[in-house]
């Protein structure tokens, strides 16, 4: 699909996230991966409808942007999201190595409708002891030895 300029994009974005409020097919979030002035991929919110917390709208246009390019960079692309990312969406972003991230709606106007993208930023902010979900380390020499095999491994595919 070939849009005109950034708010051709953004305008995708946002009616992504209306039709599955309309549909009742997830949550009010949609986004669209843009490369070369071309969609390549779109993601509507599904994490209801496929009980996945991790189906945001963000996250699903990156999988299908990566399937289609048949690469796990998208580099040269931009994302056009119709609401700011919540801090995994943002972390999805950065690791798909997005040139570029644009947004409508912001984090406060998520939390104003009731969806905790505040919380979660507020606790990444947190020391760990502070945080609400209790975590701490265990067999840490086990997990520092997989990273050093995966230092020296010849045949890996470094991000």
């Amino acid at each position: 699909m070939s849009l005109v300029n950034r708010d051709d994009f953004m305008r995708r974005a946002v009616a992504l996230a209306d039709l599955n409020v309309r549909t009742g097919q997830g949550g009010p979030f949609g986004a669209v991966i843009v490369c070369d002035g071309r969609v390549v991929a779109e993601g509507a919110n599904a994490v209801t409808v496929g009980n996945d917390p991790t189906a945001h709208a963000e996250v699903v246009a990156i999988r299908n942007a990566c399937r289609a390019r048949a690469t796990f960079r998208l580099d040269g692309c931009a994302l056009y999201a119709s609401c700011e990312p919540c801090p995994m969406c943002l972390g999805a972003a950065y690791w798909a190595r997005l040139d570029r991230l644009w947004f409508a709606a912001g984090r406060e106007d998520a939390e104003r409708a009731g969806f905790d993208d505040g919380l979660i930023h507020r606790e990444i902010a947190a020391a760990p002891a502070a945080r609400r979900l209790p975590h701490g380390r265990l067999m840490i020499e086990a997990g520092r030895a997989v990273l050093e095999r995966w230092c020296v491994a010849p045949d890996k595919i470094p991000y």
